[in-house]
């Protein structure tokens, strides 16, 4: 209730436009909706929980500019509007006009304290050793060509044995404790991988089938676990040792998310992404200075709040000094660079060190938080 009192409207329909059709059927306010999003995410509510407090909450009704009997909307609608912005490259809109209007408040600013850190992100997939990567990769590539082209499956493999062999997920039963089982279990899972993917690619297949994303999924999975030499005594399969794996920041760790990749950090492992995230730090003194001395909110006491002013997602395998820059960047788009930037170790390099002090026009100053 107090973010309607105190900022008023925060987010036009028109800003989220370009994302919506002129035709088809009505569908709820996109500026509504960027709100709903925003206090979800600062309630930590799920999608359906949010659609409640909208449907019975008088506060969030209030804050939506909603009458008291206003049904609310389906759960399913915030999904599809998070869908939506992404779709159209619209991910950030969102904190961009809630930044101006908490710019426009004094509430954050440039030139005041600033401190971002990174954190990872797991991603909604099941961790897979490389066996189970193998079967499971060719066990989602059958289900999309039995969806798409069963006919033509039937004729192309044998159906009764693959159907025991890849019908069940690979969590769903354990694989063979002996290690020799275990590598001949790979070996059979890479010579019919590259059997389906050599059937997909034959003349007489349809050229479709070879552009569907699980077959392109597989190919590249087999491209960077298995070698195949082909001789006049037949075709050799092999699995990749280790050390002959591609780097982390190439390899496929899910057939499900090819964005996912495998990370490290403080001696753990995961599967996933990493985010980094900057906020402001700046003590009351500060802005009561760029305020003139006048409140920034009213009846507010205590510190400042602490605003998020910047988000970048990364793959697991990006560093955090190669995001130092880029955050830079990103804060100076917006009108919000720091003069002081608390960060880690970890975001300083001597590359960045040197390159400050070859050029005076570096406006901030990594300090150890």
């Amino acid at each position: 209730m107090r973010v309607r009192d105190e900022l008023g409207e925060l987010f036009a329909d028109a800003e989220c436009a370009k994302a919506f059709g002129s035709r088809g059927r009505p569908g709820w306010s996109p500026g509504q909706l960027a709100l709903v999003t925003v206090l979800q995410f600062a309630e930590n509510l799920t999608d359906r929980a949010a659609a409640h407090r909208v449907r019975y909450g008088m506060d969030l009704k209030y804050a939506l500019g909603l009458e008291l009997d206003d049904p609310g909307f389906d759960a399913s609608v915030l999904s599809e509007f998070r869908t939506r912005l992404v779709e159209h490259g619209m991910e950030e809109k969102v904190l961009d006009l809630l930044l101006t209007a908490l710019k426009d408040r004094g509430l954050v600013k440039a030139g005041g304290r600033q401190r971002t850190d990174s954190t990872r992100v797991l991603a909604a997939v099941r961790d897979l050793n490389r066996l189970e990567l193998a079967g499971e990769t060719l066990r989602a590539t059958l289900e999309a060509l039995a969806c798409a082209a069963p006919d033509w499956l039937a004729g192309a493999v044998p159906v009764r044995e693959w159907a025991d062999r890849y019908g069940p997920r690979t969590h769903s039963w354990h694989p063979p404790a002996s290690t020799s089982k275990r590598e001949e279990m790979a070996l059979v899972y890479g010579r019919d991988g590259f059997a389906l993917l050599e059937a997909v690619h034959a003349p007489d297949a349809p050229a479709w089938l070879r552009e569907l994303p699980a077959v392109q999924v597989l190919r590249t999975m087999w491209v960077q676990n298995y070698h195949r030499t082909v001789t006049e005594a037949g075709a050799e399969v092999k699995r990749r040792e280790s050390k002959d794996l591609p780097p982390g920041r190439l390899r496929l760790a899910s057939p499900y998310d090819t964005d996912a990749r495998y990370g490290l950090r403080q001696g753990s492992w995961w599967t996933g992404y990493k985010i980094h995230i900057s906020e402001s730090c700046d003590d009351a003194d500060d802005l009561d200075a760029a305020s003139g001395g006048q409140a920034l909110i009213l009846g507010a006491d205590g510190p400042p709040p602490r605003l998020i002013t910047s988000i970048a997602t990364t793959d697991a395998t990006v560093t955090d000094a190669e995001m130092t820059e880029p955050v830079h960047h990103t804060l100076a788009a917006r009108g919000l660079l720091p003069a002081e930037h608390f960060l880690d170790s970890g975001y300083a390099s001597a590359e960045l060190i040197v390159g400050m002090k070859r050029t005076s026009e570096s406006p901030w100053s990594p300090r150890s938080c």
